[in-house]
């Protein structure tokens, strides 16, 4: 990403936000927000969740259901909250577009990516669906998708996320809107096609910016991305904006306490030195995964061959170590992990746990070895029943593993490694849904803690977490390590994160590691091509992760 904080041309404003006011019923959202965007000019607004960001924005197109709204919104000098719902039809997706956070539940499953790329431009400028199918080829091509006369026809769950997400810029840049409200963009996306992204919407930003004055208000609490593509940044806080200003000025000397305390979220580097002697926890010796692959036939389905996830991979964990493992989507990391966790079948290879082969486990011994290899969860909204009460999902294992327990003696357990992860026990009788995301994270945690495991797995599990939540989470982590002396596997497509935690880390791509060794060396002097373009993308061209 290149960073270019060009001059603008033009100070006047494009949309005008005064004493916006926002309430759900006795709930305020947002509170008294006054907001100005120039043509030509690139804003963020920033916040953790639940800080208004998305509610300011989904204002603008007055798309809130159930809201009491009053203030001034101006676009181009009319006010958007006296318009007549008719008249903002005309204006979404044709004067102000929005790039929505997650593509796959935004994009209509039912309707080919062309088909809703096409929709929108008969609707706005009315032309004929042919004159309208080619111009929805012409800006797939336009947002680098390869091969747009055959993805024009591809439905979204046929596309890779960064190709949806390329889709759904091309359908919000459609009408050429004069604003583009882009809200979480990258969110979801490895860090190479992250930085894609970013330069992709700056290229055509400022391609429409010189046509049409085309502003953009990026909605993200990635301060990395803010520092490289916004000028202006607008830092919210429970519904009220305490500070703006430009992006050096407020990055180089924040005013407010709360813009500090974002900017001193970023991952700090803590990492306790492994003792030499530290024993070996798990082995892994040119470990490779198959699956096996299928292809339509003339009678029903056939056997077409195999799919290599991961080949010749080898990894150790000592004591107290932890080891990242970094690569984009589909390089192997969470199918090497599995079968880590014996929980994937080992085409080649062979996996050791404190010296004896993972095959060799059987029956009682195999249960045994699962509560010594536990595993922490990307999402842990998912990955907690619904149904479950606290108590019953981090002392199910309890129940397992160590049946000798009375109820009782299993309770105190559980509350006490609640305790540990800083989560108090009236939290016992209550439900995940009742808890923020940093909060159920913990909980995911304390459920794979209270095994007392030798090794733990982390696989993402800080990715969906605001910046500030993510720091409590690494370094509760970095506490129980060196509480328990436990060894850690950190999956992660986050560089700083595993900058921050990581002994030694793996680059994987298409299964195979490339690069291994002492996490410093390897980020201060990468040796593959790979790990360079990954280390690039993540810090931008400019600092260093450590």
């Amino acid at each position: 990403m290149q960073n270019r904080h060009e001059p603008l041309e033009s100070h006047v404003p494009l949309l005008e936000i005064e004493h916006l006011n926002v309430r759900f019923g006795d709930t305020v959202a947002v509170e008294d927000v006054s907001l100005s965007i120039a043509r030509g000019e690139r804003v963020a607004l920033v916040g953790e969740s639940g800080s208004g960001k998305s509610v300011t924005a989904l204002s603008i197109l007055r798309l809130l259901q159930d809201a009491q709204t009053s203030g001034a919104i101006r676009f181009n000098g009319e006010d958007l909250l006296a318009k007549s719902e008719r008249a903002m039809r005309g204006l979404r997706g044709s004067d102000i577009a929005m790039i929505f956070q997650e593509p796959m539940t935004a994009l209509n499953p039912l309707y080919t990516i062309g088909e809703q790329i096409a929709e929108t431009i008969v609707l706005h400028d009315g032309v004929s669906a042919a004159e309208a199918r080619k111009r929805a080829v012409e800006l797939l091509g336009h947002t680098g998708i390869t091969e747009p006369g055959k993805r024009v026809n591809s439905y979204p769950h046929q596309l890779s996320g960064g190709q949806r997400q390329r889709a759904m810029i091309a359908m919000a840049l459609a009408c050429r809107p004069r604003l583009l409200l882009a809200d979480e963009p990258t969110t979801a996306l490895d860090v190479t096609i992250r930085a894609q992204i970013v330069d992709l919407l700056l290229d055509l930003q400022r391609e429409e910016a010189q046509k049409r004055g085309m502003a953009v208000l990026l909605i993200t609490h990635d301060l990395n991305l803010v520092r490289h593509f916004a000028q202006r940044i607008a830092v919210m806080e429970k519904g009220v904006l305490v500070e703006s200003g430009p992006v050096e000025q407020v990055f180089n000397s924040p005013q407010h306490p709360y813009t500090q305390r974002l900017l001193e979220s970023r991952p700090q580097r803590a990492v306790v030195p492994v003792l030499p002697i530290a024993p070996v926890l798990l082995d892994a010796r040119e470990v490779s995964v198959d699956f096996r692959t299928r292809l339509p036939g003339m009678a029903g389905w056939f056997q077409s061959g195999r799919f290599r996830a991961v080949d010749d991979a080898s990894i150790m964990v000592r004591q107290g170590e932890t080891l990242g493992i970094v690569g984009e989507s589909g390089s192997g990391k969470s199918t090497l992990a599995m079968a880590l966790l014996g929980l994937q079948r080992v085409t080649r290879g062979a996996i050791e746990f404190q010296g004896r082969a993972l095959a060799s486990y059987r029956g009682r011994e195999q249960t045994a070895l699962r509560s010594n290899l536990q595993v922490v969860f990307q999402d842990p909204f998912s990955s907690l029943s619904p149904r479950y009460t606290i108590e019953r999902i981090v002392g199910e294992g309890l129940a397992l593993h160590r049946p000798q327990l009375d109820i009782a003696s299993r309770r105190e357990k559980v509350v006490s490694v609640l305790r540990e992860v800083g989560i108090d026990r009236t939290a016992l009788y209550r439900y995940p849904h009742e808890f923020s995301g940093g909060q159920r994270q913990r909980i995911a945690i304390a459920r794979a803690l209270v095994l007392e495991p030798r090794i733990l797995i982390l696989d993402e599990p800080t990715s969906a977490l605001d910046v500030s939540i993510q720091q409590q989470v690494l370094k509760l982590l970095a506490g129980l390590q060196k509480k328990y002396n436990l060894g850690f596997i950190f999956i992660s497509h986050d560089l700083a994160v595993i900058g921050a935690m990581a002994h030694r880390v793996a680059v994987m791509k298409n299964g195979s590691i490339v690069e291994s060794g002492d996490v410093e060396k390897i980020f201060a002097s990468p040796s593959h091509p790979y790990t360079r373009k990954l280390l690039n993308a993540a810090s931008g061209g400019e600092n260093s992760l450590l």
